[in-house]
């Protein structure tokens, strides 16, 4: 493995520190300036997204996961990346906010959910690690990704303030604004957030066509009857626009509202412990085209305007069966209706209004679950799940979606999907370990974009559903100067949907090994070293080929120093090459463009927290300004004025500052 430079960047951070602990008789190895989260639990991993962060602090959802052990971020220009789990992305990992599940409009994948994710607007992001939950709906075959605020914080009595503002390099600037309020028996609270840079310069100096803007209202207001009773409205709205490096058209709207009503009844009886109900409407309305945002070349004029709503409804219980069990059980349903209207090959620009939405695709699913905890003793305990889900998709013919374009129209599929898992976690005796091991498995439908891609087939319900059975094994370790996680899984996906960059989609059957190793160890007063390494081997086992879309090994060492409120540090990261490829096959995300170089970074930062109310972080990104794209990147495109690549580059050095202030 081939990871430059190599010894020189490690030389200069043994001089270089991080936060670890901002107090020197701090008890945690927590970060202030997050550069390795750790596994908290088994398949768990527990992030802040309040706290500052390096890479640069996240201005969406996929940034924001990045630097969790395992992920990956295709980047398409300054914003709305995809983020990829162990390789699998698009509908492989569910995203869900506060609850609720929903999807991007665009046709070409511009908006996954994470898009429309502001992470420090939140109070809690959790990753769950393969199909190890059957709690959070259909599809989890990577894994589940849960973006939340905390009730028990929002009815806390009081107000508070939270305000954060962060500026950086190529005109990058973020501001939040929260605050909330609670009295006895009801709770506001509500949250603004901007987000906007100019175009980025990778390592070579050239400028990256990657502008954006967005900003994000959103409102939540709680009434608690009683201790047991919670009641809880909330709304967002949210627009954007975002220039597009890896095509030839942008964003020029991303606007987004969404509503949803919770009700929750905790000890209702002896068994039933917990009550919880959900309903959520999202409406995600996107416009693309090729003029608004870049320099019009002789190219006619074009335009696309889909959007989607979501509907889903949950009802859960918690029922206390004994001590020692704890059933989940619930039905989720969520239905989507996808829409498009669009022109091309216009001499002027055209005007949406003049031109009629057509219906182009229809989902439903229903899903019943169950699942099990049972504690087997004081250091031990089982964990297991099932569920099944009722799925049925219409793809319409209509103006855009004719026999001669699209031979799946009028195509109607329904599936019977069938999910769970059994993992057993034991406490090692005399140690503050635990030990697990886990066998899952997921069916998933194919999605909106693998249902719109030509399979040469009649219909697209023959287009066979996703089975992915996977084993999970790890161990965890939670001592007072050294925590470490390993975690490995091997994978068998039946029926896995391959696509190719000429619109086709087949089934396959794949082969996935691999796992993450984390560690923070406090070596020395005031002194933690922090290190994680991610690594996946995937096969076509149809083609004998390598898996597409697989990233390569990747390994981060840090270095973290405190002293008194200040906090000092540096991370290295080193990718290895990546020769296992498969040109022009991938997923809806895009597809391998070949064999890549390995690269390393070096990042520095620093924190100062005088007091509990303010927080004052700077960094550095990529100080030694390489020129680099990651392996798993979209094509470079073609835009005047803007040098072509194969790939998207990364951004070269940029340096950033952020304060964080909270009052009670």
């Amino acid at each position: 493995m081939n990871f430059a430079p190599r010894t020189s960047t490690l030389l200069i951070l043994a001089a270089v520190a991080s936060p670890a602990w901002a107090e020197e008789a701090a008890q945690t190895l927590d970060e202030v300036v997050v550069t390795a989260p750790r596994m908290a639990e088994p398949l768990t991993v527990e992030l802040d997204p309040k706290a500052p962060q390096q890479p640069v602090p996240a201005n969406d959802g996929a940034g924001f996961l990045k630097n969790v052990p395992g992920f990956n971020v295709i980047r398409k220009g300054g914003t709305d990346g995809d983020p990829v789990l162990r390789g699998l992305a698009g509908s492989r990992l569910n995203i869900l906010l506060d609850g609720a599940d929903f999807h991007g409009g665009c046709g070409m994948r511009m908006d996954p959910p994470t898009a429309y994710v502001f992470p420090e607007t939140f109070d809690k992001v959790t990753v769950i690690k393969g199909p190890q939950t059957v709690l959070y709906g259909n599809g989890n075959s990577a894994g589940v990704v849960l973006f939340e605020r905390d009730p028990k914080k929002l009815a806390e009595p009081g107000g508070q303030v939270d305000a954060s503002l962060m500026a950086g390099a190529w005109g990058r600037f973020d501001a939040v604004l929260a605050g909330n309020y609670a009295g006895e028996k009801a709770y506001f609270h509500a949250v603004a957030s901007h987000a906007e840079a100019g175009d980025y310069k990778d390592g070579g100096g050239n400028r990256v066509h990657s502008a954006y803007e967005r900003e994000i209202l959103s409102a939540v207001a709680g009434w608690t009857p009683d201790k047991d009773t919670r009641i809880e409205f909330s709304a967002v709205g949210s627009r954007a626009e975002a220039a597009y490096a890896d095509r030839s058209m942008d964003g020029t709207k991303f606007d987004r509202e969404g509503y949803g009503l919770k009700f929750e009844k905790a000890n209702l009886s002896p068994v039933l412990q917990k009550l919880t109900a959900q309903v959520n409407y999202t409406y995600i309305d996107h416009v693309m085209d090729n003029y608004s945002l870049r320099t019009k070349t002789a190219a006619m004029y074009m335009v696309s305007n889909p959007d989607r709503e979501t509907r889903s409804a949950k009802l859960g219980a918690d029922l206390a069966l004994a001590d020692a069990t704890l059933l989940t059980v619930g039905v989720n349903w969520q239905a989507n209706e996808h829409t498009l209207r669009k022109a091309g090959a216009m001499m002027t620009a055209p005007d949406l209004d003049d031109y009629d939405r057509a219906k182009d695709m229809e989902t439903d699913m229903v899903g019943l679950y169950g699942e099990l905890r049972h504690e087997l003793a004081a250091d031990s305990r089982v964990i297991a799940g099932l569920r099944v889900d009722d799925w049925s998709a219409d793809r319409h013919a209509n103006a855009y979606s004719t026999p001669a374009n699209n031979p799946l129209h009028n195509a109607g599929a329904d599936e019977t999907l069938k999910s769970g898992f059994i993992r057993y976690e034991r406490d090692l005796t005399g140690r503050p370990a635990t030990a697990y091991i886990g066998l899952g498995h997921s069916e998933r439908p194919m999605d909106y974009w693998e249902a719109s891609t030509y399979n040469g087939l009649t219909s697209a319900a023959q287009l066979d559903p996703e089975k992915n059975t996977q084993l999970d094994a790890g161990l965890i370790w939670k001592g007072r100067d050294v925590n470490a996680s390993v975690s490995l899984f091997y994978s068998k996906i039946d029926d896995y949907i391959l696509t190719r960059n000429n619109n086709t989609a087949a089934n396959v059957d794949a082969t996935r090994w691999g796992g993450e190793a984390d560690l923070a160890w406090r070596f020395a007063p005031r002194w933690t070293l922090r290190g994680t390494l991610a690594w996946v081997h995937a096969d076509n086992d149809t083609a004998d080929v390598p898996l597409a879309q697989t990233p390569p090994l990747e390994a981060r060492l840090g270095l973290d120093y405190a002293t008194g409120p200040w906090t000092f540090g540096g991370v290295v990261r080193m990718v290895a090459d990546q020769n296992r490829v498969d040109p022009g096959y991938g997923n809806i995300v895009g597809q391998d463009l070949g064999a890549t170089d390995g690269f390393t970074t070096l990042a520095l930062n620093m924190a100062w927290k005088p007091n509990k109310s303010w927080q004052v972080s700077a960094g550095v990104d990529n100080v030694f300004d390489q020129d680099y794209a990651e392996h798993i990147s979209r094509t470079g495109s073609a835009i005047a004025g803007y040098t072509t690549d194969v790939r998207v580059n990364e951004p070269g050095r940029f340096a950033w500052l952020k304060v964080n202030y909270r009052f009670d």
